[in-house]
């Protein structure tokens, strides 16, 4: 066997089994993060506590009211996340760092297949602006630095 054979070998058996992970259903254990405070497991109560800045920007006010239009009714009042619905946006893994914000404006516009948590896909958010999402990020943003995620 030749070189050139065993790294074509070997491209085709890594882009298979790239392809193979990107298209198999994420199990409900796969990438499962685990939340500080969640005392119940009943659907639609908050899982995290969030602490709640004194003040917000303009900015973040305008997104808060979009937010709680289109996102709350999944993600809980303050980004808490709800049991059975979706996942706490203030957590470690939302952190700027990780998933920076256009992140948050590709989820509102295609959903997302969900890889970090077991609530199922995201959809895309129907009604929203690129304005609004930008509003939205900045109150998600402003609630995260008064929890410590930076």
């Amino acid at each position: 066997m030749n070189k050139s054979t065993l790294v074509v070998g070997s491209a085709v058996v890594v882009l298979a089994a790239v392809i193979y992970w990107k298209l198999t259903p994420t199990p409900a254990n796969r990438h499962a993060m685990e939340t500080a405070a969640s005392s119940s497991s009943e659907d639609g109560v908050s899982i995290s506590e969030v602490k709640v800045p004194s003040e917000f920007s303009s900015l973040a006010q305008m997104g808060e009211k979009a937010f709680n239009a289109k996102c709350a009714a999944c993600h809980g009042a303050n980004a808490t996340g709800l049991e059975g619905l979706a996942p706490p946006l203030v957590h470690k893994i939302y952190e700027p760092s990780h998933h920076g914000d256009e992140a948050f404006y590709r989820a509102v516009q295609n959903g997302v297949r969900a890889h970090h948590w077991s609530f199922g896909d995201m959809p895309p958010v129907e009604g929203l602006t690129r304005g609004d999402v930008k509003g939205i990020v900045a109150y998600i943003r402003e609630l995260q630095q008064e929890n410590g995620i930076r």
